[in-house]
């Protein structure tokens, strides 16, 4: 399950990454069913990339694969051309990777856009490193919080 403290270090890798390479991006953290779970959008990020950022982790999640990975199917003389006007639009782009749990099962995916595809592809990648680290548990983020209000 993607839970909230994953998702939030998640998205935390990401800016951390963007901030690194100097760009500003929108970074969308959907759970397994495509559901919004969280969003950033960094000061100066290009507005009409909002969407390609839901729409690069929409296509990881319901391809349970990396956006660009759709391009094979979708493209002329490729198995399925027009894949990509399907559910409501697919990104065929880099910069949607899905998070996987430690059984491999799709939990949720990770969508950039900002940058150019390479820096978009850098920022996930980062985002999706940070997935698999072990991370505090909401208890004890509440506990640091509520001690630190004292």
């Amino acid at each position: 399950m993607l839970t909230l403290p994953l998702a939030l270090r998640v998205l935390g890798a990401a800016q951390a990454r963007a901030e690194e390479l100097g760009v500003a991006v929108n970074v969308s953290i959907l759970d397994a069913g495509g559901h919004l779970k969280a969003f950033a959008r960094m000061d100066s990020a290009i507005l009409a990339s909002i969407d390609v950022a839901m729409g690069k982790a929409r296509t990881a999640v319901l391809l349970e694969a990396r956006s660009e990975a759709a391009w094979d199917y979708c493209k002329p003389g490729g198995p399925a051309p027009g894949l990509e006007r399907s559910n409501g639009g697919l990104v065929t782009f880099g910069g949607g990777i899905p998070i996987r749990n430690a059984n491999d099962k799709v939990i949720g995916a990770v969508g950039v856009s900002g940058g150019t595809v390479d820096e978009d592809l850098s920022i996930a990648d980062a985002a999706l490193a940070a997935s698999a680290e072990p991370g505090p548990r909401i208890e004890t983020m509440v506990a640091a919080l509520q001690q630190g209000a004292r």
